[in-house]
């Protein structure tokens, strides 16, 4: 059956309907009640429409920061909606509260295409401790469950995961149903070769996706600071540059079981360094005058600090990405926030747009990668994939069951 679970749901279906949509609208402000980047929301604008011309009405949920239970006027979702007014080009009912009799009430006078929105969702304990009598309370608003918000689909909270044991059907938004399929297709259904490329500091944070990881693509390329610890564990002299001590064995475990399997593990090797006197992250300095120097990634002087992957790293990378058919990103190879570290990050960004262009497929994780690509002004629509989830598409790659995914219905048959 053609379309997505939505789609094929029916507009006969959703008319008159009250559909509880989760989404992701934690967008940064400026402080002035004005959204800075309204990414997020532009992501969700296509279920939006769906449901609304489909005669629906839609209760919009959201996070945004973390009130930790309390409520705090500056995360109120009121710039939100109106951010989200302007865009579809029609009013969104913004509510104080998310549940309870004034909101039962002003649910009840919607009429079919209305759209409104909760206040912020995590100013209840009940949703992120997911409480099932808050969950219940949510689920007395609405007829109908879905999720477009998959940059929260690893967080079991009550709107994410356990509205939907009191709704029915439960199904993904057209956002959620994408990153599933292009993160799920390229890890298990891949044209080859298949290349990851795994960046950011720490290995500790990346342990499992890159034990998943060594077991289903071709090649393997490791940048960022948890490069050091590998080359570290090889006998290698990175200086002073960023290392997991206690990660070594597992970085030795991971290369033992890559060669078994015949995964080529690629680590830089050249490094663009800087003075260890000039520490970036020990000092906060955002100062881009940085004096910087290329040296060999396996004998770093006792005086330096490896930031970024040098020049013949890059064009390395590059011609390996260049020369695959998919490739999943995850991560910065360098410390990109610094102009005169992103060299290694921007050199792979642009050999991945230049291979979508020839028909590769390429997948990006959220978080930083995301933050690189923006940063350096280039078109996200230049890659085949570029997700909404930093935390959720690291643990998707890890193979965890999200919590906000395991709830839906996921088969049109099954709605």
């Amino acid at each position: 059956m053609a379309g997505t679970v939505l789609e094929n749901y029916g507009a006969d279906k959703l008319k008159s309907k009250k559909v509880f949509l989760r989404l992701d609208l934690n967008v940064p402000q400026d402080g002035q009640g004005n959204v800075t980047d309204d990414s997020r929301i532009v992501a969700s604008l296509p279920t939006l429409r769906l449901l609304s011309a489909a005669g629906a009405r839609v209760i919009i949920a959201s996070h945004l920061g973390r009130p930790k239970d309390k409520v705090l006027e500056s995360l109120r979702l009121d710039p939100v909606a109106k951010r989200l007014s302007d865009l579809l080009g029609k009013p969104v009912a913004k509510f104080n509260e998310a549940v309870g009799a004034a909101v039962e009430t002003a649910i009840a006078k919607l009429r079919d295409g209305d759209i409104c929105m909760l206040e912020n969702i995590r100013f209840y304990p009940g949703e992120e401790a997911n409480d099932p009598e808050f969950s219940k309370q949510l689920a007395k608003l609405a007829d109908i469950y879905v999720n477009d918000a998959f940059g929260t689909a690893h967080r079991a909270h009550a709107s994410t995961a356990g509205i939907a044991a009191y709704l029915s059907p439960d199904m993904p938004g057209l956002l959620m149903e994408r990153e599933i399929k292009m993160l799920g297709d390229a890890l298990n259904n891949p044209e080859r070769p298949f290349t990851a490329i795994i960046g950011g500091s720490k290995i500790s944070s990346k342990i499992a996706v890159l034990k998943e990881l060594i077991k289903k693509v071709d090649v393997l390329i490791i940048g960022g600071g948890m490069a050091y610890t590998f080359i570290k564990a090889q006998g290698g002299k990175i200086g002073k540059s960023i290392c997991e001590d206690d990660q070594l064995s597992t970085a030795r475990e991971i290369l033992a079981e890559a060669d078994r399997r015949g995964t080529a593990v690629i680590l830089p090797s050249d490094t663009t360094c800087i003075s260890a006197s000039e520490d970036i992250f020990k000092n906060n300095q955002r100062s881009d005058k940085l004096s910087t120097s290329v040296c060999n990634s396996n004998e770093i002087p006792d005086d330096k600090q490896g930031m970024d992957i040098g020049p013949e790293s890059a064009r390395k990378f590059t011609e390996l990405a260049l020369q695959s058919r998919t490739i999943v990103w995850n991560g910065p190879v360098g410390v990109f926030e610094y102009d005169s570290l992103e060299a290694g990050t921007r050199a792979l960004a642009a050999a991945l747009q230049e291979l979508t262009a020839k028909g590769g497929t390429t997948v990006i994780g959220g978080g930083d990668s995301v933050a690189a690509i923006e940063k350096f002004g280039f078109d996200k629509s230049a890659y085949t994939h570029v997700s909404t989830g930093g935390g959720a598409s690291l643990e998707f790659l890890e193979g965890k069951i999200l919590p906000g995914v395991a709830c839906l219905d996921m088969e049109p048959s099954t709605v």
